[in-house]
């Protein structure tokens, strides 16, 4: 599947949440994203490229080294999505 094209509905919004943690700027996590492995890791890939920084799948969630939410929500909402911020 291309990124561009639009995705399958999903039962519900993905969920955006920044997440402090006890040293260093914390993580934006996006989770509940219902994607195929294999596409979640291009799409973190493209997300790590573009705000170069480092990032990881960690249980299904995808996270980014540092606060990324307003750059990923956008891209997001580009490709589709309904996205609900969680937190802060």
């Amino acid at each position: 599947m291309d990124m561009e094209k639009k995705p399958r509905p999903q039962p519900h919004p993905v969920k955006l949440l920044f997440q402090r943690q006890g040293k260093g700027s914390g993580v934006t996590r996006i989770e509940q994203l219902i994607l195929h492995p294999r596409l979640k890791e291009d799409l973190l890939k493209r997300f790590k490229q573009r705000r170069a920084c480092g990032g990881a799948v960690d249980n299904g969630a995808l996270v980014l080294q540092g606060d990324h939410r307003d750059f990923v929500e956008a891209e997001l909402r580009a490709l589709g999505y309904e996205v609900r911020r969680h937190g802060g």
